[in-house]
């Protein structure tokens, strides 16, 4: 994965929305790399496992996870999305657990498009290693 550079996509002079929207997208292609990297399986299956890692809950219980690790920065910018106004959150999401879900993807799109591509990994294999916990 490879981060886009140019003028229009300086990820400091981006509103926190615009870092989430691309941040949403990094995100759920993480996963999915994670998901096939399990094995071969029916994209039916695949699909339910990749909504479970991605929906608003599941990001929300990342920024736990992420929060003793962010920098100063990060968790400066994590905090742009979650208190960014956006659009209401969907029928069946909380309000707060989405605004957090929102910071987490503008974290993981300002990390993207600064090009910390390593450091996006060290923070998902973080959220990774949580969830392989609770399953244990």
């Amino acid at each position: 994965m490879e981060a886009l550079h140019g003028e229009h996509t300086a990820p400091q002079l981006l509103s926190p929305l615009n870092l989430a929207f691309i941040g949403d997208g990094v995100y759920e292609l993480l996963v999915r790399e994670y998901l096939l990297g399990l094995g071969n399986r029916p994209v039916g299956q695949l699909h339910s496992m990749a909504v479970e890692l991605v929906c608003a809950k599941a990001q929300s219980d990342a920024y736990q996870v992420l929060a003793p690790l962010l920098t100063e920065e990060e968790e400066a910018v994590y905090k742009r999305g979650r208190n960014a106004h956006n659009t209401k959150a969907p029928k069946h999401s909380d309000p707060a657990q989405y605004r957090r879900a929102t910071g987490v993807e503008a974290l993981f799109g300002f990390l993207y498009l600064s090009g910390r591509v390593e450091r996006l990994h060290q923070l998902f294999q973080a959220i990774l290693a949580a969830e392989e916990q609770k399953t244990v």
